[in-house]
């Protein structure tokens, strides 16, 4: 029997259901879903079909697998049951079935193009996995990955946007420049589909190299803070997991990527106009944050100060594509040098924001920060302990310090000597904080003290 696609209609009330459950997911109580069918992935015996999910918390990808029978291996992903004319047909989430996703490298080897989706290679058959069984990664929260062997990672991207995805667009740029701190890109994908206003396209998975002897930055750096509070009596620049250097080299490579997307994609600048309404928008989402956590309220008045003296800078101000959401989690060492991974930007930011241009201190900024939550993470358990306290500020304190040191060499100017740049830098990272206030209030409370404290310092 040839299997049929649900009604687009059917698969709602139970994408209504799953959805919200999801980590990649923005929304929290979904009441409605428009359901659109793109094309199969995928025909029997396993039918893997691309859905695109049209939600009030925005547009989701949902490749979904129909079987007529319970899979157990895939119970943890399973999305609902329906009763159709051809009987019982159990859904899953599809990225989690090894037999089918190999239908993403096998598009990309044979540069398919057909029911709505166009798989496009950026590298000879030869290159890819075709061989290889996929395996999700665990840790991902925005999108959901796929490591095929040890060979390619594929993204794919939950939250899609018409056009072209930042991450591909960013990547294919810096590729054409030589870049060294990006992963190479080996194809994406794009999908098609008829929406409420129109045709729409969006681009819904790229692949590249995996990486499989990197390791990602805050896993170092969470090594380097338990090597320092193992040693007692040392400091950090004594201890043999002193991360400094490796900071230092972070900072470099940041500059150098930063470099490279100021000569590959279009820059710009902020004027005295451009500088008010930014620092008019960091104050508006002060305020509304201190509408919500109480425990911002103390710092409001020196974090307001430090915006007003951004809205008082004359300009101009260097702006270009940066990464946007810069941290520990997003950098890969490799053997070699340091990887910066997803371009995407703040996933839940308005997708105008993620691609337009800005200062690269919002990424320089957001590195200091995750320096911070790196020294302090130990507080979260150990929140009275004073000892903890003065170590994970010391270990904050020299990475930070290495890390614009590093930057600073490979900019050809030092942020912490130019008045301005200095305001603007702790104008990013006054803001990152306070996103990171409302973050951990929502999610992770036993984390507000980290944000909470550097709100505190940067208000003195």
């Amino acid at each position: 029997m040839t299997l049929r696609s649900p009604e687009a209609s059917a698969l709602a009330p139970l994408l209504v259901e799953w959805l919200p459950r999801q980590r990649w997911y923005g929304g929290r109580i979904q009441t409605s879903v428009t359901v659109r069918l793109v094309g199969r992935l995928t025909d029997e015996p396993s039918v893997s079909e691309l859905v695109i999910a049209e939600t009030p918390a925005g547009t989701y990808q949902v490749p979904l697998l129909y079987r007529t029978e319970p899979d157990s291996t895939l119970a943890h992903v399973h999305v609902g049951t329906l009763d159709t004319d051809d009987g019982r047909l159990e859904v899953y989430d599809a990225l989690h079935d090894k037999g089918v996703t190999g239908a993403w490298i096998r598009g990309l080897a044979e540069a398919t193009e057909s029911n709505g989706i166009r798989f496009a290679p950026a590298v000879e058959p030869a290159e890819l996995p075709l061989d290889e069984l996929s395996l999700v990664v665990s840790a991902e929260q925005s999108n959901t990955s796929l490591v095929y062997g040890h060979v390619a990672i594929l993204k794919v991207f939950r939250r899609v946007e018409p056009g072209t995805n930042p991450d591909i667009e960013v990547h294919a740029a810096l590729a054409q420049r030589g870049g060294r701190h990006i992963a190479r890109m080996l194809g994406h994908v794009r999908a098609s589909w008829v929406g409420a206003d129109g045709p729409v396209s969006a681009d819904v998975a790229m692949l590249q190299t995996f990486l499989p002897s990197a390791t990602d930055g805050w896993q170092l750096a969470q090594i380097s803070v338990r090597d320092l509070m193992a040693e007692g009596d040392l400091h950090a620049d004594e201890v043999g997991g002193d991360f400094a250097a490796e900071a230092h080299r972070l900072g470099l490579a940041t500059a150098e990527t930063h470099a490279d997307l100021a000569a590959a994609l279009p820059t710009g600048s902020y004027d005295a106009e451009g500088l008010q309404a930014l620092a008019a928008a960091m104050r508006d989402r002060l305020d509304r944050a201190a509408g919500e956590i109480h425990g911002l309220a103390p710092y409001v008045d020196g974090l307001g100060q430090i915006f007003e003296r951004v809205a008082g800078l004359d300009g101009p101000v260097s702006t270009q594509r940066v990464h946007g959401d810069l941290h520990l989690g997003q950098v890969m060492r490799t053997t070699k040098r340091w990887v910066l991974l997803d371009f995407e930007g703040e996933p839940l930011k308005p997708f105008a924001e993620r691609v337009g241009l800005d200062s690269p201190l919002r990424d320089v900024a957001g590195m200091l920060r995750s320096f911070d939550y790196a020294g302090r993470h130990l507080l979260a358990d150990h929140p009275h302990e004073p000892q903890i306290a003065y170590r994970s500020e010391e270990w904050a304190d020299r990475n930070r310090g290495a890390f614009l040191d590093g930057y600073a060499e490979g900019a050809g100017f030092d942020v912490r000597t130019d008045p301005d740049l200095t305001t603007l830098l702790a104008a990013y990272e006054a803001d990152k904080a306070v996103y990171e206030v409302r973050y951990e209030a929502s999610h992770r409370p036993a984390w507000l003290s980290i944000p909470l404290a550097a709100a505190a310092r940067l208000a003195s």
